[in-house]
């Protein structure tokens, strides 16, 4: 990032409009230690400002995509502050603005951004207490502090606000995330569940999404898509197009693309163009993909080597060989990609769906050639992103346009578009070989997976021998070592890699519990010493009511646990299937997390309920059909994702550990939802699902196959 981003004291605080500031540094001591002449905001990752009015402005460089994290930033400042909640504006998203921010992703906003955002809190409480002090005469100990007010304890007479204490400021402090925090014991609003900042904006249809700014002088972007990836174009006429009234039609590049002022008298010009191109050969469906990937893949990189693998096979009393498979997902998102892109003044403004603000812009600045102070990007809600909308294409496209006409350009894909133009989920394969003992314990684990990555790779089992090797990533494909293995980009979906790897494992799992004859959760149990993973389980099997047997007993019960995102997770399934259809009926699913200091314990079981809904899309429908580079699927009404009628009873149970800072709660129950019905299916019926999703026509197919006893 360029130097000249950096402010001195006085522009800085010209731009967070005095008052008390509050940096985070994330660098080392020297960063922490320099003087407040000179501010460098790419070199925080949180700040807030207490203004004369007694309000306080957080300024974060994440983002609100339904996920709650607005509200759940805003609590933990109150809380470190001593505010109420009703006294914090939240401003996200805003290069200009914010603080640097790689992205809201990853489950990361709570559990890696929040302890900055607490010790910017924590130290402005010091900082204005340390001025109260100094106003009331008296020493800090003897202060309590309470709705941005600081009074003398004893004497209620005697107090000062925030307001009054920021009135005249011009401070800044520089601190690490060292601060000291507010034990749990003293918490009033973390840990509650107040409404959601968003909700009223929201409900009422008064939020503002990028495809809902308007400004003076717009023009509407359609752009000449190829029919299918990898395609050539060979010849364009426009002449139609450019005579229609209003039109104007830009070819610059790769880039053609009709403008117009309204958004269907530009599809209108779209749909004139003829366009001649080469198309390439189809090689590859979503059935013979997998094969392809294995057989493409780079060399497998060894993640985990221990014990003796071939001694341990030896002596395993029963040995085990599965592949498992999972196709390509979308993410169809509610809200389609867009973004509006004005030019003025030699400065670039782009209003964009994104997951990334601070790397869209980046990326727009090199596309335009333009210095990164000269380009802006802020962002509005997102109607979901699930890592779909980090990439921001549609971003970089109304920017270029916007930059060659000279006027301010809207680009909203269309359904189609954002199928077509999606990074999908990576289809991928795991090979797994392991073993159990005589006492039913697991002797040995060999394990391969391709193009799903690491994450969720590694069992929480004990097992002294054990291999782990991984070949390619959800974001693999999209360079040139791997552009071979994917017919088209791909890129992470949420819980990137760990939904593939959990299936698997926990179908392994389950697999080797019932050829040693044991209950599903026993043999967790028995294999298992972490105790935090064994209270998760416990936890998870009293709100099932889980009784023990051996699988398959014919009721359809299924399990699975993982770690992911430092949140501990045990998920609890039942179904019911229809052995001539294959049709499966979830029934209900509890969900057990310890996921540390729970910041909003609503948020995070409408996270939980959220996850397990959306990983019902992967595990029973979602699966992109596709011919070589050409996409099958355009629109919902060839691919299936989860409706309000398929979705059974979910309960979720947070367990309290306050001994633990919070950990992440967007992804952790979605890993565990294809493995649980997979598992849940097997009890059922005595046929082992191999392939996500699991269809009606799979499920039947497999109970044709199932052994017989």
């Amino acid at each position: 990032m360029s130097p000249s981003r950096g402010l001195d004291r006085r522009a800085f605080l010209e731009l967070a409009g005095g008052g008390v500031v509050v940096l985070v540094a994330l660098g080392p001591a020297a960063l922490r230690a320099q003087d407040a002449r000179r501010v460098y905001p790419e070199d925080f990752n949180a700040y807030l400002v207490i203004g004369e009015n007694g309000r306080v402005t957080v300024f974060s460089g994440k983002i609100e995509m339904g996920q709650g994290a607005m509200t759940s930033q805003a609590q933990m400042v109150a809380e470190e502050l001593g505010v109420e909640l009703a006294s914090i504006d939240m401003v996200l998203g805003d290069t200009d603005r914010c603080p640097w921010d790689m992205g809201t992703f990853g489950s990361l906003t709570t559990r890696m951004f929040g302890p900055a955002l607490r010790a910017a809190a924590a130290q402005a409480r010091l900082v204005l207490t340390t001025l109260a002090a100094r106003k009331l005469g008296v020493s800090q100990d003897r202060l309590v502090v309470k709705a941005g007010r600081v009074t003398v304890a004893g004497e209620p007479n005697r107090a000062v606000s925030y307001g009054e204490l920021s009135k005249g400021a011009r401070i800044t402090q520089v601190v690490d995330d060292k601060a000291v925090l507010r034990a749990a014991s003293e918490f009033r609003v973390m840990g509650a569940s107040p409404p959601r900042l968003d909700a009223p904006e929201k409900v009422t249809g008064a939020a503002k999404y990028a495809a809902d700014i308007r400004i003076p002088g717009m023009l509407y972007a359609r752009i000449l898509r190829p029919p299918m990836h990898g395609a050539t174009l060979l010849r364009l006429d426009t002449a139609v197009a450019e005579q229609l009234p209003g039109i104007t039609v830009i070819r610059h590049d790769y880039l053609v693309a009709v403008l117009h002022a309204d958004p269907e008298s530009a599809a209108t010009a779209l749909a004139s163009l003829k366009a001649d191109w080469r198309l390439p050969e189809a090689k590859l469906d979503q059935d013979s993909i997998f094969e392809h990937i294995v057989a493409n893949s780079p060399a497998r990189k060894e993640v985990l080597n221990r014990g003796d693998l071939a001694l341990a096979r030896a002596g395993s009393a029963t040995v085990f060989e599965a592949s498992y498979q999972k196709g390509y997902v979308a993410h169809a998102a509610l809200e389609p990609h867009a973004a509006l892109a004005e030019m003025k003044n030699g400065r670039m403004t782009v209003w964009a769906s994104t997951q990334t603000p601070f790397p869209t812009r980046d990326r727009i600045a090199t596309a335009l050639g333009l210095d990164t102070t000269n380009v802006r990007v802020l962002t509005p809600f997102l109607g979901g992103g699930f890592g779909g909308k980090s990439a921001a294409g549609q971003a970089v496209e109304a920017a270029r346009l916007a930059q060659i006409t000279g006027k301010p350009v809207q680009v909203a894909w269309t359904r189609a578009e954002e199928f077509f133009n999606d990074t999908f989920d990576p289809a991928s394969v795991v090979e797994i070989v392991s073993g159990v003992d005589r006492d039913g314990k697991i002797s040995f684990w060999d394990y391969s997976v391709y193009a799903a990555g690491e994450r969720g790779a590694t069992p929480c089992y004990e097992m002294a021998s054990a291999r782990i090797r991984s070949a390619g990533s959800t974001s693999y494909g999209s360079d040139a070592e791997g552009a071979s293995v994917h017919p088209f980009a791909v890129g992470a979906w949420r819980g990137p890699g760990a939904n593939m790897n959990v299936f698997a494992i926990e179908s392994q799992i389950d697999t080797m519990a019932s050829a040693a004859r044991a209950d599903a959760l026993a043999f967790r149990l028995r294999n298992l010493n972490d105790a935090r993973m064994r209270r998760v389980l416990h936890a998870a099997a009293t709100a099932f009511g889980w009784k023990a047997a051996v699988a398959p007993s014919g009721r359809g019960f299924g399990l699975a646990c993982v770690v992911d995102a430092g949140t501990y997770v045990a998920t609890m399934a039942e179904v019911k299937v229809d052995p001539a259809s294959g049709k499966i009926t979830v029934q209900r699913i509890v969900c057990a997390q310890d996921m540390g200091i729970v910041v909003n314990p609503e948020g995070a079981k409408m996270q939980v309920e959220g996850g397990i809904t959306m990983g019902l899309g992967y595990t029973l429908a979602e699966e992109l059909r596709f011919r070589g580079g050409e996409i099958l699927d355009r629109n919902f009404d060839s691919y299936d994702i989860p409706r309000f009628s398929g979705v059974p009873r979910i309960e979720a149970v947070l367990l309290r550990n306050d001994d633990l800072a919070p950990q992440g709660g967007g992804e952790p129950s979605i890993t565990t939802t294809g493995a649980v019905i997979a598992n849940a299916v097997f009890d059922a019926t005595g046929a082992r699902m191999l392939r996500l999703p699991l269809t009606a026509e799979r499920v039947r197919q497999a109970i044709l196959k199932r052994p017989r006893t």
